[in-house]
C-alpha cells in the first residue's frame, strides 16, 4: 500500500464511482430521465457532475440548456428510474482494499453528494455502513460539492483536523471540494487509484 497514507489520521471516501461502482447505472437513469422530460443528454457532462446532489444537477441542466425545468420533479423521476433498474451496487476493489487495510487504524468516513436515505441503502447493501466512523450526505449540508462543507463536516464528526484528512474522489467537482476543505485528494479514475508520485 502506498506510504503516502501514513501521514493522515482519517480517510474520507466519496461513494459513487470511488468506493461503490454505481455510476453507469446513474448515467443510464439520467439518460432515461432526459428522454422522459425532453431535455438533451450529454453523458460526458453528466459524468463530470458525479457527487453533485440530484436536485442541484436538475437545476444545472435547466441553466445549461436555458429551459424551464421542475428540479424536484426531475430529481424524483431520476430516483425512480434508478431504483427501477435494480442495479445493485458493487464495491470498487482498489479503494475497498484501502478501506479494509486502515479500518480500525484510522478514522474512515464517506462524504457523498447522494441523499442520506440512498447513501445508507447503498452502503448497507455492500456491508460497510456499520463500519464507518461518519457518513455525510447531501441531506446533511447546505452547500454540496464543490463546496468543501461535506468533507469538513466529515472531518469534524470524526474529530480530525482537515489537514490530517485525505479524500478519495473520482470527479473534478469532488477534487475541488477536497481542496476547498484544505485536504489532500487522491483521484480514482475508472476504478483505479492514481497514487501521487
Amino acid at each position: 500500500m502506498n506510504p503516502i497514507l501514513e501521514q493522515f489520521d482519517a480517510l474520507i471516501f466519496d461513494m459513487d464511482g470511488t468506493l461503490i461502482d454505481s455510476m453507469p447505472a446513474h448515467m443510464d437513469a439520467w439518460e432515461q430521465t432526459a428522454q422522459h422530460h425532453g431535455f438533451p443528454y450529454d453523458r460526458e457532462w453528466h459524468h463530470s457532475l458525479g457527487g453533485v446532489p440530484t436536485r442541484k444537477t436538475a437545476e444545472m441542466i435547466g441553466q445549461r440548456y436555458e429551459i424551464e425545468l421542475d428540479a424536484a420533479a426531475v430529481a424524483e423521476t431520476k430516483r425512480q428510474k434508478w431504483e427501477a433498474m435494480g442495479a445493485g451496487p458493487v464495491l470498487i476493489d482498489p479503494t475497498y482494499a484501502v478501506f479494509n487495510q486502515f479500518h480500525g487504524q484510522k478514522k474512515i468516513a464517506v462524504g457523498t453528494g447522494a441523499e442520506r436515505a440512498h447513501a445508507e441503502e447503498m452502503l448497507e447493501e455492500v456491508g460497510i455502513l456499520s463500519r464507518l466512523d461518519a457518513l455525510v450526505t447531501a441531506s446533511d449540508v447546505v452547500n454540496g460539492k464543490p463546496s468543501g462543507d461535506t468533507f469538513l463536516k466529515a472531518a469534524n464528526t470524526v474529530g480530525v483536523a482537515p489537514e490530517r484528512c485525505v479524500v478519495f474522489e473520482d470527479t473534478e467537482i469532488g477534487r475541488q471540494a477536497a481542496e476547498a476543505a484544505g485536504m489532500q485528494c487522491i483521484m480514482v479514475v475508472d476504478g483505479q487509484i492514481c497514487w501521487p508520485k
